[in-house]
């Protein structure tokens, strides 16, 4: 009986509005979530959340934030239709946090959870050698009927290179440093401090 009605309550549960998977258990994609939202945030276990919008946090939001000890990431995109509107340099330090899995579980969101979440998660699925077909259809599934051909584009020529270098650099520090706890043991080391990014488009 018990079981049954803890389902249910999970059930009931609402999600942001465009809420979806990216990554089982890991990465997820929505629009902007709200004070109803919190208790399905609450039960993704979140560390992180990836904000690309230029506005300030609602200050609900931000305590919702420090309550569950999840870490903001924000990188002030502009949502126009302009093909300048989307900074390659801020998608690519967005894609650094996204990749590094000390942020996982993480939620990606912009306004709604269309176009520049659309576009960031799309170079990710470019990062993970998707064909751009598939990655253009994944874009429209969440834009709908409001898809931009200047969206397109982006995803087209965004160049992932700059990335790999970043994610290898990641991977070397991640098992280097449990390599050197191993040789010389946790008390010796300095812990990694992590630090909120704001990107101002």
């Amino acid at each position: 009986m018990g079981l049954i009605l803890e389902e249910e309550e999970k059930e009931m549960l609402m999600g942001p509005a465009n809420f979806s998977v990216v990554e089982e258990n890991c990465i997820y994609r929505s629009g902007f979530p709200q004070p109803s939202n919190f208790p399905f945030l609450h039960s993704l276990n979140l560390r992180s959340i990836i904000y690309l919008c230029p506005e300030p946090y609602p200050e609900e939001n931000l305590e919702f934030l420090r309550i569950n000890n999840i870490k903001l990431f924000q990188f002030g995109i502009d949502g126009t239709k302009e093909p300048a509107a989307i900074p390659r340099n801020a998608i690519t330090e967005a894609l650094k946090v996204l990749i590094d899995v000390r942020n996982h579980p993480v939620l990606i969101h912009c306004k709604r959870g269309k176009h520049r979440t659309g576009c960031l998660v799309g170079c990710l699925r470019k990062l993970q050698n998707w064909c751009l077909s598939s990655v253009v259809e994944e874009y429209k599934h969440f834009a709908g009927s409001k898809w931009r051909e200047t969206d397109l584009r982006y995803l087209e020529t965004y160049d992932v290179s700059c990335i790999k270098h970043c994610l290898e650099s990641i991977i070397y520090r991640y098992y280097g440093s449990r390599m050197r706890r191993l040789l010389y043991g946790e008390e010796n080391l300095q812990k990694p401090q992590m630090t909120y990014v704001l990107y101002g488009s």
